[in-house]
């Protein structure tokens, strides 16, 4: 199954439960993300194998592209502290801040409470932090 059909499975998912939405439960942005991502994992499981994430979202062709030794290094030890990261991290840190979720938003689409969620995601960011300022 390709992200293609991942996605049209989502939407079809979505489109049939649309009457269980409540949108006192949160935003029909974060209930379509938990839609998503849990068709992805039902895709996943069925792989029998663990997501990772390859490559930046930010990384496209519509990106800047900088050439100097600083950026390249930087945009390096950025990848290298993200792979260190488990896959839960790499996709708190992706839904964060590729997506644009809140913290409120990142709680549902992971079934965790906000606090939890923040915390998750300030645990993330701290190791990612050590990462990135270790010395190799």
């Amino acid at each position: 199954m390709s992200a293609e059909d991942v996605t049209a499975l989502a939407f079809e998912r979505a489109y049939r439960r649309r009457r269980l939405f409540d949108p006192g439960r949160g935003s029909e942005r974060a209930w379509l993300f938990g839609i998503a991502r849990n068709a992805a994992l039902d895709e996943l499981r069925k792989r029998k194998r663990t997501a990772t994430l390859a490559a930046e979202p930010g990384d496209t062709d519509t990106a800047p592209f900088e050439d100097d030794e600083e950026a390249i290094v930087r945009r390096t030890t950025v990848r290298a502290a993200l792979d260190e990261l488990s896959p839960r991290e790499r996709e708190l840190v992706a839904l964060k801040f590729h997506a644009g979720l809140t913290n409120e938003e990142l709680a549902k689409v992971l079934g965790v409470s906000e606090s939890n969620a923040g915390t998750m995601l300030h645990r993330a960011m701290e190791k990612l932090r050590k990462a990135c300022h270790a010395t190799p």
